[in-house]
């Protein structure tokens, strides 16, 4: 196998001309806009299995995957099947129905801690819910999060964010008021001292730690052994709720997520992306004395119209049947391994010198020479390099994150041959062959 030809992509160029006019930035999302890597961004037309197909008909190697969710791929029978099935019988009801248990039973079965849970629309929201219910239970109104975890767009949320927010070099966001991030404590991911600090000063006003247990958004930044039991020791000995956002890792990094991987129980979960097997869903939930305070049964009310949608139920409860099979599973970890081997001996051969980080399916190529083990450190990484590598593996056809700080993934479609066109592209695009 060589690469993947491409054409001019002359009528992604007009297309997003056009769409500047209709949307900010020309996107509905700040880094689908190309604007930490350059260029213009490719406007899809359709995906099959392991590639993405654009509107000028170039084919591409997809390691975004909808930012997690398609680890399946595109268009896998069984999901298009479940969907196309259940968009037969009705797109939204406003009312419970059987999927919505099917698939509540399906993620409690891999991840036990959730023993009673509510389906949302997205991470944001999943997560926006989750502090607001921990700081009811609590009677506290602080919380600590981590430089560089992302936890969705809510304002008390967007303190030291990273993903888009540092993609765009924007240290916070202009509209936030400074009162909606005074209950928010910002400390150093893999730094336990950190954490006891702001601990030791805020201690009786604390109601949760929310952590990426494998944060994916400065980049894929592994938890050093202790950090994760740590804050869990801590949580427990201040009476604060340990809260993991798995919306990223969640069936990502193992089939019941960071928490089953690391052996860590958190009090409350947040979900997304996968878990809707590539539609909009969101999800919270964990003990069942903490979710019994949300209405209706308790007081701390949230809602939703679309929550628990069927075709996304339906789609979602078809994705992970597909994951019960352990050796879909040990596959794609056997897939990931050897994408890591070849990336890493490819820049090896090059003289590149990078810091490859992989937790199960998530990985992430650094050009740096050091490992990155927080904000700090992904911050000094070259992004100029970065930016200069996805231009030319975009033109070598394999379509990486347009953002250093965002992760790559991997699907059941990304066999050997993909694997094998992929290494040769970055031996190219590090000029090592």
């Amino acid at each position: 196998m060589s690469t993947l030809s491409q054409k001019n992509p002359l009528r992604s160029a007009q297309m997003f001309e056009q769409a500047q006019q209709l949307f900010p930035g020309g996107v509905n999302s700040p880094v689908r806009a190309f604007g930490a890597v350059g260029g213009s961004p490719r406007f899809i037309d359709h995906g099959e299995g392991a590639f993405i197909v654009d509107v000028d008909g170039n084919r591409y190697i997809d390691y975004v995957l909808s930012y997690g969710p398609l680890i399946l791929g595109h268009a896998h029978p069984s999901i298009v099947k479940a969907i196309t099935e259940a968009a037969a019988h009705g797109t939204s009801f406003g009312a419970p129905t059987e999927l919505a248990i099917e698939l509540a039973e399906l993620i409690q079965s891999a991840m036990p801690s959730l023993e009673m849970m509510r389906f949302v629309n997205s991470g944001t929201e999943a997560t926006m819910s989750v502090l607001r219910l921990a700081r009811a239970f609590t009677g506290r109104s602080k919380i600590i999060k981590f430089e560089g975890c992302y936890h969705g767009h809510a304002d008390y949320l967007l303190v030291r964010a990273g993903s888009g927010v540092a993609t765009l070099g924007l240290p916070d966001s202009p509209g936030v008021p400074r009162g909606a991030t005074s209950d928010t404590i910002v400390a150093t991911f893999n730094d336990l001292d950190s954490v006891n600090r702001a601990l030791e000063e805020h201690a009786s006003q604390i109601a949760a730690i929310i952590v990426e247990p494998v944060p994916g958004n400065m980049g894929v930044v592994p938890p050093e052994d202790g950090f994760l039991s740590g804050l869990r020791s801590m949580c427990d000995a201040a009476g604060s709720l340990l809260v993991f956002d798995e919306v990223m890792t969640g069936f990502r990094v193992h089939p019941g997520g960071a928490q089953t991987l690391y052996g860590i129980r958190p009090d409350l979960t947040t979900l997304g992306k996968v878990i809707g097997g590539g539609l909009p869903v969101g999800a919270y939930g964990g003990r069942q004395e903490i979710m019994a305070m949300v209405a209706p049964s308790g007081p701390v009310y949230q809602a939703g119209t679309l929550s628990g949608n069927p075709i996304t139920m339906a789609a979602g409860a078809s994705m992970l049947r597909e994951l019960q099979n352990p050796r879909v599973w040990s596959d794609l970890e056997a897939t990931a391994a050897r994408l890591q081997d070849g990336l890493e001996n490819a820049a090896h051969k090059a003289g590149t010198p990078i810091s490859y980080q992989r937790v199960g399916t998530m990985s992430s190529m650094f050009f740096s020479d050091t490992p990155v083990v927080n904000w700090e450190t992904a911050r000094r990484c070259r992004s100029d390099a970065y930016a200069v590598f996805f231009g030319r593996m975009l033109e070598r056809g394999v379509y990486l994150a347009p953002s250093q700080f965002e992760a790559m993934f991997l699907s059941t479609a990304h066999d050997h041959g993909v694997i094998e066109l992929t290494v040769a592209a970055v031996e190219r695009a590090l000029g090592a062959d």
